[in-house]
């Protein structure tokens, strides 16, 4: 029996900030699975900034995206048929083949999930990539200390919020940057941020965190580039170190930005300054039982953005641009 499942690809390669003419919405026959392989029901998948870059066709650290071929990123599963004495069909698995309504997979991309210790959609959130990143970034990277104090820009979304309750449970005092009241209560009141700034109301950025870490900072996590590693600049402290993350603030512009105006501080207070991706840190798996502990225990809290349908996917990833998020943005394809 085939099986039709509707897909989602790259129709062309966006101009500035994506738009719903960037995207084909398309169906396809799967094939029956091989020796090895898996077809999987897709339920949650996930949407993330660093997906704008895959739309540009250049070197990176990743392959792009291909116009006419399906996107990609992480998504949870329900297994539904298996050629892999691994698994076995009602199995939880994530893969990175979102976008997807079905799909068949090789085995050995898939991992197994339970739902017992975390919902299926905290795997794809504290469980997942950004917890992980937000981990790896403060912990491996920024070597982050007790008695630390922390800057986290974009510390309301899937990365920047998990790294706000991290450098708490290790701790550090912790300034959040927001770009709303809204996202300014959740950070403070129920992620326990010592400090938050709405930089769309601050003013002079580098002023404001002045004002919140009188004693400088210690260590800057580093999810937007722009006027805020400015700030950081600004206001670090002898040998602090920075954990570049992300950039979001330049990911859709079509030339490069100015860069960093006081570069120099670099020098004069001798900071460390590491980009990173998660991929570098492939085994966590001591992190991954950390970090669900402490979801267990209460201490790490998410907040979800939830969009409903396959076809709503676009809509979701360009919304991560306006800040539409609070939390992780994921789409819900269907009930596990």
């Amino acid at each position: 029996m085939t099986i039709a499942a509707r897909e989602i690809h790259l129709k062309s390669r966006p101009t500035g900030v994506p738009g719903p003419e960037n995207f084909e919405f398309t169906e396809r026959v799967l094939p029956v699975p091989a020796e090895g392989q898996l077809l999987v029901r897709t339920l949650w998948m996930s949407v993330d900034p660093y997906m704008r870059g895959r739309m540009v066709d250049r070197p990176s650290y990743i392959e792009p995206f291909q116009v006419g071929q399906p996107l990609e990123g992480d998504a949870v599963s329900v297994v539904e048929q298996s050629r892999d004495d691994r698994f076995k069909p009602g199995d939880f698995v994530k893969h990175f083949y979102g976008w997807r309504e079905r799909v068949v997979i090789d085995a050995a991309t898939a991992t197994k999930v339970d739902p017992a210790i975390a919902p299926l959609q905290a795997w794809l959130g504290p469980l997942g990539v950004p917890g992980l990143t937000a981990y790896a970034g403060l912990v491996h990277v920024a070597k982050l200390k007790e008695g630390d104090t922390v800057f986290v820009s974009a510390a309301a979304g899937a990365v920047g919020s998990m790294a706000v309750q991290i450098a708490k449970i290790k701790g550090a005092r912790v300034i959040g940057s927001v770009g709303s009241d809204d996202k300014a209560r959740w950070v403070r009141d129920e992620l326990g941020a010592d400090a938050v700034i709405n930089y769309r109301t601050a003013g002079d950025l580098a002023k404001a965190l002045a004002e919140a870490a009188p004693e400088g900072i210690d260590v800057y996590f580093d999810n937007v580039g722009g006027d805020h590693l400015d700030a950081a600049l600004a206001v670090a402290n002898r040998y602090a170190r920075f954990a570049i993350c992300g950039m979001i603030a330049q990911y859709n512009d079509e030339t490069p930005p100015p860069g960093p105006r006081n570069l120099a501080a670099l020098i004069v207070k001798r900071i460390a300054m590491q980009g990173y991706i998660i991929l570098d840190y492939p085994d966590l798996t001591n992190e991954t039982r950390e970090m669900a502990g402490w979801l267990a225990e209460g201490r790490i809290k998410s907040r979800d953005t939830v969009v409903e349908g396959l076809e709503n996917a676009p809509k979701a990833f360009i919304g991560l641009f306006s800040g539409d998020n609070t939390g992780k943005m994921l789409v819900r394809l269907a009930e596990g």
